[in-house]
């Protein structure tokens, strides 16, 4: 197989987004007080056009909090079914989605093709649940966006579950799932760590995860080598530069920053966007790093293993699917996150999925997590892989 034609296949959803990308509008914008209030409370929506089944979406701008704990803004989407909500207001599903890119114009909420990007959603839409799709930090708000930053990913995601909680006319309850793909299977695995803590209001039943970025230094060590394993690495260097002051300068040749910051300004949003990445990453072929594990080197190994996730609390249920021929997230990490995760106590469902790359991960998974997450509503008793 020709070495363009796998990076593509490898790439389409761990950098995905949509088609096209429409220009970011003054609805992004907001003063600096804007941001006073609590956490998950709406600045403003509008309703915007495609969404399946009679279902009605808004695009929305609401306050959570940073990395650092200071509040911001963040953007999204949240879809409505059409009809009257139950008493008990609708199920959310908050939705996290893979790489999109890492500047404020490559949030999903601009892609045209938004809906399509959003794994299970006319399911969802069918069976009645609200969703949630959080753009995360720094993506169509003011960035730069805190790529695989866990807990930034992880309070966006849970705010944008307040959102649709209050939404006027959404009839959002207080109970949710998060479901996530790729960097945001490394999102949705963070909101399960900390939902209870920050959002004690709120009821996660159970975090799903379709081949999650889990065991960060191994990441990108295992996968520098390669063509998308060289674009994570240098959209992750390039952002935490930004957002932790770690000098890229020390494990950067100098000859490769400028393909990095033309890297950075690159939304992923189709082949053709893959495509045209390939070409701006043809100059770290010959240079890029001066170090062959940036891992190795102080701050980058702290970051890295602070932003990896670790167990769950044992009440909250998981699902976990994995692509057998992914060279992206490989397969023996995620079951090791899997084993650490029973070890913790967790109920976990695996899902082994042979002839699957990391792209079609969601997709290949989807109608399990749409059981899966039936089920968490309903009450039932979690399965349990987990050899005990």
């Amino acid at each position: 197989m020709p070495t363009s034609f796998r990076f593509a296949l490898v790439l389409l959803c761990m950098l995905t987004g949509a088609e096209a990308a429409g220009a970011q509008t003054a609805f992004y914008r907001a003063p600096a007080s804007a941001v006073a209030g609590a956490p998950g409370t709406l600045v403003r929506q509008e309703v915007i056009d495609g969404a399946p089944l009679g279902a009605t979406a808004y695009r929305v701008l609401y306050r959570s909090t940073g990395f650092d704990n200071k509040p911001i803004l963040v953007s999204g989407v949240v879809i409505v079914p059409s009809g009257d909500p139950p008493q008990a207001g609708r199920p959310i599903v908050a939705w996290a989605h893979p790489t999109s890119g890492i500047v404020p114009r490559c949030a999903p909420s601009l892609a045209i093709f938004l809906f399509q990007q959003i794994q299970g959603l006319r399911s969802f839409v069918r069976d009645g649940y609200v969703v949630a799709a959080t753009d995360y930090p720094g993506l169509g708000t003011e960035g730069p966006h805190p790529y695989l930053v866990g807990i930034s990913e992880a309070r966006a995601v849970i705010d944008s579950a307040r959102v649709a909680a209050q939404l006027p006319g959404a009839g959002g309850g207080r109970r949710f799932v998060v479901w996530g793909h790729s960097q945001g299977g490394h999102a949705a695995l963070f909101t399960g760590i900390i939902a209870k803590a920050y959002a004690p209001e709120l009821a996660l039943l159970g975090v799903a995860a379709a081949a999650p970025a889990t065991d960060l230094v191994k990441l990108m060590n295992e996968d520098i080598d390669s063509v998308g394993g060289k674009n994570i690495t240098a959209m992750t260097l390039w952002s935490w530069q930004r957002v932790f002051d770690a000098k890229m300068d020390r494990v950067v040749d100098r000859r490769a920053m400028p393909a990095i910051d033309e890297l950075a300004k690159e939304c992923i949003e189709g082949p053709f966007d893959i495509w045209i990445r390939q070409r701006t990453e043809r100059p770290l072929q010959q240079y890029f790093l001066t170090t062959k594990h940036p891992s190795d080197v102080e701050p980058w190994h702290t970051l890295l293993t602070e932003n990896s996730p670790g167990a769950l609390p044992a009440e909250v249920p998981v699902f976990l699917a994995q692509g057998l021929d992914d060279v992206i997230i490989r397969p023996q990490v995620t079951e090791n996150y899997a084993a650490a995760l029973c070890s913790a106590g967790s109920k976990v469902r695996i899902l082994s999925m042979p002839n699957i790359g990391h792209g079609r991960a969601a997709q290949a998974s989807t109608e399990a997590v749409l059981d899966w997450t039936s089920a968490r509503f309903a009450g039932k008793a979690a399965p349990d892989d987990c050899p005990r």
